[in-house]
């Protein structure tokens, strides 16, 4: 049987007195595109963070390929979070030399291929661009290295319908079949045509994992009329 791509063992996340995940179990397969879906407050960014290496549960497990997150997993984990991290004042080019640097498996030819497809000057500061743009240029970044899974924390949410359409182009074309995307959103009715699988999620527990496929064919439901219908105020 194939390892999971991510695997989530009984995995609790505590701040003080609130649990963020309770006993959450989950496995993820490779070559799959995959939707983290659930209401504010749910659990996926502190889920996506745990998967990243930048949280530790506070009981259970993470693998990633089998392995206990740590230095070997983050070389295999590209991770877009949901705010902007460079340095305001470095130009474009200079982030994708930063990606060169840092990580073995960037392709730089892809990234700069992929910017100048989406009208966007390598030689801007990244204080000069809009956040669209800003937003842009993260996710080539993220998309251009050949990793395991791909944690994606809401990348459409700053960009225009138009650039949102090439951008879900650019995820499902750019990442390999033995990866896993994970992406975290609330415009589910923009990506739900690019997901394989979803995975609902509610104050910090599992609600639902299927796939997409299934639940088109035996509810006769989108995934955003499902979400509406599941999390209905």
């Amino acid at each position: 049987m194939a390892i999971p791509v991510l695997e989530c063992r009984a995995l609790s996340k505590n701040y003080g007195s609130f649990t963020a995940l309770s006993n959450f179990n989950l496995s993820l397969p490779a070559g799959r595109i995959i939707g983290l879906l659930g209401p504010n407050g749910s659990g996926k960014t502190t889920l996506i963070k745990m998967a990243a290496g930048l949280l530790t549960p506070t009981y259970g497990e993470i693998l990633i390929d089998g392995r206990p997150v740590g230095i070997d997993t983050k070389k295999i984990v590209s991770y877009l979070p949901e705010s902007t991290y460079f340095n305001e004042s470095m130009t474009v080019r200079e982030t994708i030399d930063f990606f060169e640097d840092f990580y073995e498996d960037f392709s730089r030819a892809k990234a700069e291929d992929m910017l100048a497809r989406l009208h966007v000057d390598t030689g801007r500061r990244l204080k000069t661009l809009s956040k669209g743009n800003k937003e842009k240029v993260q996710l080539v970044l993220v998309m251009s290295r050949h990793a395991r899974l791909y944690l994606l924390d809401e990348p459409i949410g700053g960009v225009d319908p138009a650039t949102r359409d090439y951008i879900l182009d650019t995820i499902v074309s750019n990442y390999n079949q033995d990866s896993t995307v994970l992406i975290s959103t609330h415009l589910i009715a923009d990506i739900e045509k690019v997901l394989d699988e979803f995975v609902f999620i509610n104050m910090g527990n599992l609600v639902m994992h299927s796939s997409a496929d299934e639940v088109r064919a035996e509810r006769g439901k989108s995934i955003d009329e499902l979400f509406r219908e599941v999390f209905r105020c």
